[in-house]
């Protein structure tokens, strides 16, 4: 009998682990929304749902091998509908089944703006949440109005400001561009206002019409591309003179305040999930795998087990994990150290280099052997650059 299978693979490591957690709730449906997300009512079940995210993160302690938790992120819908003391229970769940990190962690909570109501911000900083990511997408009245926002920019600058008074000083700020209608003058007066308060990270993504939302079925009117880039451009400009350094394709920070969430998923890390809907990744080292989770979207269902079920683990095909690893590490500005390719797919990168010699002789990767990275130009031909990586077969 052949047990090569089972021998442990030299190149595949163990990356950082994170953890994400869904709460799948929001007062309502935006129009452009494809996340999963469902209109909370008077009868939210939070109670039956911090005991079933207890029971499904229970489910997932093998996918620990001995790493701490390296960050958190709470995520939605909107989890500051949750009271502090659901999210303080939350934590004190992963602190008893996983072990509290020796050292500092990064623990996001997204909030929006028009449920700060909802929110004790100094009880938040009590759990141990120490980020917010305040989800305002504009400062244009009309615009939020548009976009089915249930605040307004004075509610914007009301709850940063709580925040901030409660000793909040690591934030993100969410904005669109793109969006129906708006000019370059536009867009840059919404960030010089999300500059204005201080954030340290901004995200600062295109509106994209997704299948399935309001906005598919009956499409705004957007700026046309060169608008767009013109935008994107100037904006960018902006953001570079107030101090803000792009680390990926939508993200840009002060110095020292990446999200270190974030930065986990692109460099091709591993991330625990739970909760209706989330997805997760895990490397296996014993049986020399990669696999990916999901639970069921639907809260009602995630709700109506009995027992939390298997969770129903998917390998990634060795011959798409070059595609998968790159369709992350690319968007960062900087790349990745084209060592951790082989640490974490398992694959030998030698003989891609040709592949890879090839995209920078077109001016798309960085000369630099030592890196994965895109020019400015492979940024901009991304799908093309991509594509070289897929399987044959496709």
């Amino acid at each position: 009998m052949n047990h090569t299978s089972s021998l442990p693979n030299p190149l595949l490591t163990l990356p950082p682990l994170s953890l994400y957690i869904h709460i799948p709730w929001c007062v309502r449906k935006c129009p452009y929304c494809d996340f999963n997300s469902h209109e909370a009512d008077d009868a939210m079940p939070i109670d039956a749902y911090v005991a079933m995210l207890a029971r499904d993160l229970e489910a997932q302690r093998a996918f620990i091998q001995g790493r701490e938790i390296s960050s958190i992120f709470f995520g939605g819908g909107t989890p500051s509908l949750f009271p502090a003391k659901a999210i303080g229970a939350i934590l004190a769940t992963v602190w008893q089944l996983f072990g509290r990190p020796q050292r500092d962690i990064e623990i996001t909570l997204e909030t929006n703006p028009g449920t700060a109501e909802y929110s004790d911000f100094d009880a938040l900083r009590a759990t141990g949440v120490n980020r917010l990511s305040f989800g305002a997408q504009s400062f244009d009245d009309q615009q939020l109005r548009t976009l089915g926002r249930i605040h307004s920019s004075k509610e914007i600058v009301k709850a940063v400001t709580k925040a901030k008074q409660s000793g909040f000083t690591d934030f993100n700020i969410d904005l669109m561009h793109g969006l129906p209608k708006q000019t370059q003058a536009d867009a840059l007066s919404d960030l010089e206002q999300a500059l204005a308060l201080e954030p340290t990270h901004l995200s600062w993504y295109q509106l994209t019409i997704e299948p399935n939302t309001a906005f598919y079925s009956s499409p705004p009117q957007l700026p046309d591309d060169d608008q767009q880039y013109d935008i994107y451009r100037a904006g960018r400009a902006l953001l570079t003179e107030a101090g803000f350094g792009q680390y990926e394709v939508s993200a840009y920070a002060k110095a020292d305040h990446p999200s270190r969430h974030n930065l986990n998923y692109w460099q091709f890390g591993d991330y625990l999930a739970a909760g209706a809907g989330a997805h997760g990744k895990v490397t296996l080292l014993d049986e020399n795998k990669i696999v990916r989770f999901q639970h069921t979207r639907q809260p009602k269902d995630y709700l109506a087990r009995d027992n939390v079920e298997p969770i129903n683990l998917n390998p990634i095909n060795t011959a798409e994990l070059p595609l998968e690893f790159m369709m992350n590490a690319l968007r960062l500005s900087k790349g990745v150290d084209i060592r951790i390719f082989s640490e974490r797919t398992g694959i030998e990168i030698a003989p891609m280099l040709p592949l890879i010699n090839e995209l920078r002789n077109k001016s798309w990767f960085v000369n630099d052997k030592n890196r994965l990275q895109v020019t400015e130009a492979g940024h901009y031909y991304l799908n093309n650059v991509l594509e070289a990586f897929m399987p044959e077969d496709n």
